[in-house]
């Protein structure tokens, strides 16, 4: 019998929301998908791809390869299908459910678990070229290989980098770091702390070094960790055998202390930040607000579009742990993935290749404003230029490893109803670490457990 995953918390948006108008048209669009066995009268095969491109270049640069396909390919045609970030997991199950999921999706590593274990992916593994699958590095198709199948091609994925006033920087003679030579997580508290001030006398900080935004915290709480030797979840052996686990000792705990003490301590980053999303901080750095700010790779393109004329600004590599790993983060890549009722799962593969072709998906990365999971893509030289801070994200991707969480069934569950609260009470100062690292473990193991019996 084939089980079948339910329902989840939706949620919140991986990208800046659309509309509303938007997010109700992919529902519709989904809803269109499927139907038959895409066979036109004659023999035309055409098949469903559901796009979450939302920017404007990487809708048009998605919308032009399916073009160039359409073009090039008389026997098997391309339907582009404009999905939305928002509610994503919702909207593919009812659609799954429903029998009119479109052929190939376009997803995240971290939604593809329940996807996979519900039966509703076709596995890639005999449906893919040798030279794509040599041509992404095992690092990252780990992050869609579980349960003994591929559920999906990572394409592109981003490090969480540092946007700074490069004025400020210069002024405060700071020691400007490289991804040779990062700040530790030690210095980057004392630059934070150097770069807050009261530039008003009047006693009250009005400019702080960092700015955390954490309306979403689980994500970066744990991906961060890594630069420590986090794992906040893991395989573990138990007397039922290996099963997933959360821990929560010092290496994982090590970024979350420190956020915690710039924002109850030093009063380096303000309270106020802590409510908010990575782009409800850029107006506050614009104006001189916070000298800092932690961003996703791709709020690059919104810095340029955003910032006023003469606002100076340098990308910057996270802070770094001890050890040679000490700028890793965890990631979870962008994939590609086949409906498992898809009628033409090779058709669809072959056109999940073609996106994945190292000049396509230099492209695909660069309308994003991202990085290409490909190695061969990762070479092209618009990608490795210093203007706007390529060069450093080219840098880190080396570092980027998969989020412990992939793979994870319950994942949502224990992020969504356990460790987001707690993780912001952390940070606001209403809980110590004990408290926190007993939600996390306590609760978070009972949550885990329901889903490994």
């Amino acid at each position: 019998m084939t089980l079948r995953t339910p329902p989840r918390t939706p949620r919140r948006a991986a990208r800046p929301t659309r509309t509303a108008l938007a997010a109700v048209l992919g529902l519709g669009l989904l809803a269109a998908c499927g139907g038959g066995d895409g066979r036109d009268r004659d023999g035309t095969i055409t098949l469903d791809y559901l796009s979450l491109a939302w920017q404007k270049e990487s809708v048009a640069t998605n919308k032009a390869l399916v073009k160039r396909w359409n073009d090039s390919h008389s026997k098997v045609k391309i339907r582009y299908v404009q999905g939305s970030w928002d509610n994503v997991h919702d909207q593919l199950l009812t659609s799954f459910e429903g029998g009119e999921a479109p052929d190939i999706i376009h997803d995240a590593a971290d939604d593809l678990t329940d996807f996979a274990h519900g039966g509703y992916l076709a596995d890639l593994s005999d449906l893919l070229p040798k030279r794509l699958r040599d041509g992404i590095p095992k690092e990252s198709w780990s992050t869609t290989t579980y349960q003994g199948g591929v559920w999906g091609v990572p394409i592109l994925h981003e490090p969480r980098v540092l946007i700074a006033n490069t004025k400020l920087l210069r002024s405060s003679g700071v020691r400007v770091p490289t991804v040779r030579e990062p700040w530790t997580w030690r210095e980057f508290e004392g630059v934070a702390r150097k770069l807050t001030a009261d530039r008003n006398g009047d006693g009250r900080t009005d400019r702080y070094g960092v700015a955390w935004g954490m309306s979403e915290p689980v994500s970066q709480s744990v991906n961060l960790s890594r630069s420590t030797g986090g794992e906040i979840i893991g395989r573990e052996r138990t007397d039922d055998g290996p099963k997933n686990r959360v821990r929560y000792g010092p290496r994982e705990s090590a970024v979350a202390e420190t956020i915690n003490r710039q924002v109850n301590k030093d009063r380096s980053a303000p309270r106020s930040s802590l409510g908010m999303q990575g782009s409800d901080t850029l107006p506050g750095f614009f104006a001189g607000r916070y000298a800092m700010v932690p961003l996703n790779f791709s709020f690059r393109q919104q810095v340029l579009q955003q910032a006023p004329d003469g606002f100076e600004w340098s990308v910057l590599p996270m802070p770094a742990g001890e050890g040679p790993d000490g700028l890793a983060q965890g990631v979870s890549p962008q994939t590609l993935s086949v409906a498992e009722d898809s009628d033409h799962k090779q058709a669809a593969a072959d056109f999940v290749a073609y996106l994945s072709r190292p000049d396509h998906l230099a492209e695909l990365a660069k309308g994003d404003w991202i990085l290409p999971t490909g190695t061969e893509a990762l070479r092209d030289p618009a990608l490795n230029t210093r203007k706007h801070g390529w060069k450093t994200g080219a840098d880190l991707a080396r570092k980027l490893r998969p989020a412990p969480v992939l793979g994870v069934r319950g994942y949502p569950e224990w992020s969504d109803k356990i460790a987001t609260p707690a993780f912001q009470r952390y940070y606001r100062g209403d809980i110590d670490l004990a408290a926190l690292r007993s939600a996390l473990v306590g609760d978070g193991n009972r949550v885990l457990n329901r889903y490994q019996r």
